[in-house]
């Protein structure tokens, strides 16, 4: 039997979980809320289903629903969903302070509710296909550039942009983090537009985590070094490469490396991210991203911005 859903914020990202919603064979979108009522009717029309200004008026009608809105308004929404039995899958960053995010983690358990967290590069193919080609990292490098859009201010670029990859190789490494050194600006707008962290792990990896939201162009890439290999994970153009010293010499006293490269043309992360999801749901396994991941990723970025200044949240 299908899931009934909903999407609660119709905004940018929010369509995008409708339309995905729509498609998934596990899923019955059941409605679409927004403040807006003209965005919230536009976006239920094209897909038959109800629109709602008011997201109390799901309870009781739903199962799981994804939430989409400003960060400011992440715990009360999930909070009360999952009060209600609803599972939730709720935008990255999981709340705004560890306190909101500790309370839904304990609620989730409480109420035997999926309470995943929307770190969406986690399900990149070229990220998921790295498997055994992990061998003990000693340094991870990141870049994470895009234009300036006005959209994402309700947060500083650490959680608007680099608490991807800080979930990404916290995930990876499965480590604790013994010392943090950061530095950043403001260029654009009021709180912190570009940044750089270099964090180092009690296994000895060390990665330097750049991120950016007032570059010209836009790149997501993360390159991962380990002994006799380097591999380079393009997250935008879903591209993942493989460098290995092999056998040999390229030249006198230069050893011969051999490289190999995969692109995932047809990959669609949000989909799998939402697939995943329901399949928790479906299933009562944990979830790719829990609460916990949410949890530990947002208590990095907020250790970064302290480093940089209060962290702005409207």
């Amino acid at each position: 039997m299908p899931i009934k859903t909903a999407v609660i914020g119709a905004g940018y990202l929010g369509k995008f979980h409708v339309e995905k919603y729509a498609q998934l064979p596990d899923s019955q979108l059941v409605a679409v809320v927004d403040s807006d009522p003209e965005t919230a009717a536009g976006l239920a029309n094209r897909f038959g289903v109800e629109a709602l200004t008011d997201y109390r008026a799901l309870l009781g009608k739903i199962d799981a629903a994804s939430i989409s809105v400003p960060t400011s308004l992440h715990h009360s929404i999930a909070r009360e969903l999952l009060q209600h039995g609803i599972h939730v899958l709720v935008e990255k960053p999981v709340t705004v302070t560890l306190k909101e995010a500790e309370e839904l983690i304990q609620l989730a358990k409480e109420q035997k509710c999926v309470l995943q967290v929307g770190h969406l590069e986690r399900f990149n193919a070229a990220l998921l296909a790295l498997g055994e080609m992990l061998n003990q990292p000693k340094f991870i490098e990141t870049h994470r550039l895009a234009p300036y859009k006005a959209r994402a201010t309700d947060v500083n670029v650490i959680l608007d942009l680099m608490i991807h990859d800080i979930d990404i190789i916290m995930s990876l490494l499965k480590s604790d983090i013994v010392d943090i050194a950061a530095s950043g600006a403001k260029v654009l707008s009021e709180s912190i537009d570009i940044a750089n962290a270099r964090i180092q792990f009690a296994n000895g990896c060390i990665a330097n985590v750049t991120a950016s939201r007032v570059s010209l162009k836009a790149e997501r890439k993360m390159r991962i070094f380990q002994e006799e290999n380097y591999i380079s994970v393009d997250f935008q153009n879903r591209i993942l490469s493989r460098h290995c010293k092999g056998e040999g010499e390229s030249a006198p006293g230069i050893p011969k490396i051999e490289s190999n490269e995969t692109v995932y043309e047809n990959d669609d992360p949000l989909k799998t991210e939402i697939a995943a999801f329901l399949n928790a749901v479906k299933t009562g396994t944990p979830p790719l991203v829990s609460g916990e991941d949410g949890h530990r990723a947002l208590k990095t970025a907020i250790q970064i911005g302290d480093i940089l200044g209060p962290i702005n949240i409207a």
